[in-house]
């Protein structure tokens, strides 16, 4: 069953979303290189408690971290720890934060230094697949017009999207009803009504669309070892467009 949030569970939801934005505002100060993952994994995770919220990742499904840091060819999922940040990486961080019993879920790609052409254009073409997401998104449309508008901003710029992973509803459950995937046609799969909750994610790749896992379980890399970018908002539905959630 897809929930239907009142204006005072969207205001809830509005304060987790914001810490989520804090969040992300931080990583993109202390993202440098020679910076640990799990340096940045603490100083966010400190950030989201000193604000009487939790980290909605760390144990879920027995996931280690406060935060999901991705560098690279690695997609979504990374496990926080000793590795440092060299120059020409990109980095995606993705953040969740429960508070008063409401999840807010976002992510950004941040790049440690100078990059190549070729990086900065997979970055932007993410980003624009996210804006082009959230412009068609409204009640009374399809929920796969949405995913429609992000595989052709992102295909139109020679990139792929993931198919295998996908964003989500998102509530009082990090994980909920409906699933909102980053391709297909025009015309299927609910439609979308005023006060829906949705986490949309495109996740984009340099080269091929396939993934896989690594033996840790949880990290998910590019299959042809391609470079990986993602963005993230949680936003809620409205007769007008979407309110953005995530936002600081």
């Amino acid at each position: 069953m897809i929930s239907i949030r009142t204006s005072d569970e969207i205001g809830l939801l509005r304060e987790s979303g914001r810490l989520v934005a804090g969040s992300l505002d931080l990583a993109g100060q202390l993202v440098k290189a020679g910076v640990t993952t799990a340096e940045l994994d603490a100083e966010i995770e400190s950030f989201i408690r000193s604000h009487d919220a939790s980290p909605e990742f760390k144990g879920y499904n027995g996931f280690p971290a406060a935060t999901c840091i991705s560098i690279n060819e690695e997609v979504v999922h990374g496990i926080p720890g000793p590795k440092e940040l060299r120059e020409g990486d990109i980095v995606g961080i993705d953040v969740g934060v429960r508070k008063q019993g409401y999840v807010g879920d976002g992510a950004r790609t941040f790049v440690v230094g100078g990059v190549p052409e070729s990086t900065e254009r997979l970055i932007e073409a993410t980003r624009e697949a996210l804006k082009t997401g959230l412009a068609v998104a409204r009640a009374g449309i399809h929920l796969s017009d949405v995913s429609h508008a992000i595989q052709e901003t992102a295909e139109s710029r020679g990139f792929s999207v993931v198919r295998d992973l996908a964003g989500h509803g998102v509530g009082t459950k990090l994980h909920e009803e409906p699933e909102v995937p980053n391709y297909g046609p025009l015309g299927r799969g609910p439609v979308l009504k005023s006060g829906m909750v949705l986490a949309i994610e495109p996740m984009v790749n340099a080269g091929t669309a396939a993934v896989r896992t690594l033996g840790d379980g949880w990290t998910v890399v590019t299959a042809d070892g391609a470079l990986s970018a993602h963005f993230e908002h949680t936003v809620a539905i409205t007769n007008d467009g979407v309110d953005i959630l995530t936002l600081a």
